[in-house]
């Protein structure tokens, strides 16, 4: 079998390892990668347990958070969450993911530095054009980002209320080993700060239909950086990106596979609505549809579809549910309080930060705190900002 992947980033990379390690004739086609990404950088441990101790292995430097610091600038409030030292990590992207595109040619896949311009699929092959040429293949896996040509030839492009809008500032020459957060309603989103071995990516995420372009955002940004000095005297590099986020029915109908191509990682929309997380995702769907192509035996997009819906939808869907509420003054105020005076809570934070504890479970785990009155609050805020965003 010959398989053609669209895409070098994790998603695309991982996809081809795991297929050419099992045999599989692997070519990735991408003329930028591996390159610095505009976003956070941080890696769960939960991601990086999917790949072991290969970025150690290939020199990439990684560097433990020590811990989230969740900040109301207005208010002058702030909690501090301590991390366990392998709950997120964060490292340079370019490095980190130029460890795991090496990973796959060193398995036997190909690399083709050429821009992708077209996509065909028929019935008997798969045709992808690029500058340099036309190469054909039995399957196809986009794994080319929320901008995805795979998907706009095989599917749909994503909507403009199906995408957020990350951008910011990468902050040069200053690091730190927390991550600073503040979660903001007016675009319903949240800023952060992110260390990098040597410098901080600081930005803002918000709807890409909440009404607010990209240079409002990273004016905010740049307000944010100067208000809770994050940055004092550091040069900024400007950036700007899109990330996929569905809603809760867009996950619960995705359809990324038929029967000679699939979709991965951000192309298949696989992002966590509220954290806008996309690394553990991007990873593991890759596993997974290496899986259903080496074993499917012509079943392969159900198979896909299938393992999609039981370990991962279920998951992201009841994330997007709750993200009217995360994003409400009443939640943000209720959840800094809760963080200051419950070590209890600070601990499910914890594992909600390192995507060890699940959406699905988090109203029963923090019910389950001995600090019920605090509990009750916070879970209030959530519901109190959906009911409010629904109304809406």
């Amino acid at each position: 079998m010959d398989v053609a992947v669209v895409g070098a980033g994790p998603a695309g990379a991982w996809t081809a390892y795991e297929l050419a390690r099992r045999g599989v004739d692997v070519t990735i086609f991408d003329a930028s990668h591996p390159r610095e990404k505009p976003c956070g950088g941080g890696v769960t441990g939960r991601a990086l347990a999917l790949v072991g101790d290969l970025p150690l292995r290939a020199g990439v430097a990684l560097t433990a958070i020590r811990s989230v610091r969740f900040i109301d600038t207005p208010r002058k409030l702030e909690a501090v969450v301590p991390l366990d030292a392998d709950a997120l990590i964060v490292a340079s992207r370019a490095a980190f993911d130029g460890a795991l595109l090496q990973a796959a040619l060193d398995a036997g896949a190909r690399l083709c530095a050429s821009r992708v311009v077209d996509v065909a699929i028929s019935t008997k092959e798969v045709r992808v054009e690029t500058r340099g040429g036309t190469h054909r293949a039995d399957f196809l896996v986009g794994a080319d980002g929320a901008n995805s040509l795979v998907r706009r030839r095989a599917a749909t492009a994503f909507r403009r209320d199906q995408l957020s809008i990350a951008t910011g500032y990468f902050a040069r020459g200053v690091t730190s080993d927390e991550v600073v957060l503040e979660i903001t309603a007016d675009p319903p989103g949240y800023l952060w700060s992110f260390p990098r071995p040597d410098h901080l990516a600081i930005g803002v995420c918000g709807q890409a239909d909440a009404g607010v372009g990209a240079d409002a955002l990273r004016t905010s940004a740049r307000e944010w950086i100067r208000d809770a000095r994050i940055a004092d005297d550091a040069t900024l590099d400007a950036y700007s990106w899109p990330i996929p986020s569905l809603d809760a029915r867009d996950l619960e109908d995705l359809s990324p596979a038929g029967p000679r191509w699939c979709l991965v990682g951000d192309a298949a929309g696989l992002v966590d609505p509220i954290t806008r997380e996309g690394i553990f995702f991007a990873l593991a769907s890759a596993g997974w549809a290496a899986d259903a192509i080496v074993t499917a035996n012509g079943r392969f997009a159900p198979a896909y579809v299938e393992r999609l819906q039981s370990e991962a939808v279920a998951e992201l869907a009841a994330a997007a549910r709750f993200k009217a509420g995360f994003f409400q003054p009443a939640f943000t105020v209720h959840l800094l309080h809760a963080l200051g005076e419950s070590a209890a809570i600070r601990k499910v934070m914890a594992k909600l930060v390192a995507g060890t504890q699940s959406y699905r479970t988090l109203k029963w785990r923090l019910l389950q705190t001995f600090e019920i009155g605090l509990a009750w609050r916070v879970l209030r805020g959530i519901a109190g900002g959906g009911s409010r965003a629904q109304r809406a």
